[in-house]
């Protein structure tokens, strides 16, 4: 397995960034325009265990997978999102979000990705992976998080 982590600080109010990361497909699509469909298949009402079935374009293909939500907590000044995926039965994947409120326009978004091969012969493709999709991830969430609220007339 291979993890990355990042962490970034992002002028907008905690519930702007959490409603991208937790919301409607139309937010999750604003820092994750490959997401064509994401559709609930089995809800909880703890949220843990929910599965969504989300469709991503890559290229010209469309690839689909069943999302299952590992870990949730959702508190006024904290929050946590964990999900977990098998991607082309190749990769297991997960996807960490934490987002902690500094205060009442500025919260601390930390990401985490981990990345477990499911071939044996896919381990070596491990050793080449860098953090650079990481970090645009999160960079595109704070840019986003940051437009949506000066679109909103926040400040």
């Amino acid at each position: 397995m291979k993890s990355w982590t990042k962490a970034i600080e992002i002028n907008a109010s905690i519930e702007q960034v959490w409603n991208l990361l937790n919301g409607r497909l139309e937010d999750l699509q604003k820092i994750m325009p490959q997401v064509v469909a994401h559709e609930p298949v089995k809800l909880t009402p703890e949220k843990i265990g929910s599965i969504y079935l989300q469709k991503y374009r890559e290229g010209n293909r469309i690839q689909e997978y069943e999302v299952k939500t590992l870990d949730y907590l959702d508190e006024a000044s904290f929050k946590k999102l964990k999900i977990g995926f098998a991607l082309a039965n190749m990769f297991d994947i997960t996807a960490e979000y934490e987002l902690q409120q500094v205060d009442l326009n500025t919260t601390y978004f930390k990401y985490t990705a981990s990345n477990t091969p499911l071939k044996w012969y896919l381990k070596p493709l491990l050793v080449f992976g860098s953090e650079k999709v990481v970090i645009q991830f999160v960079q595109r969430v704070k840019k986003v998080a940051e437009e949506l609220k000066i679109s909103s007339g926040q400040s």
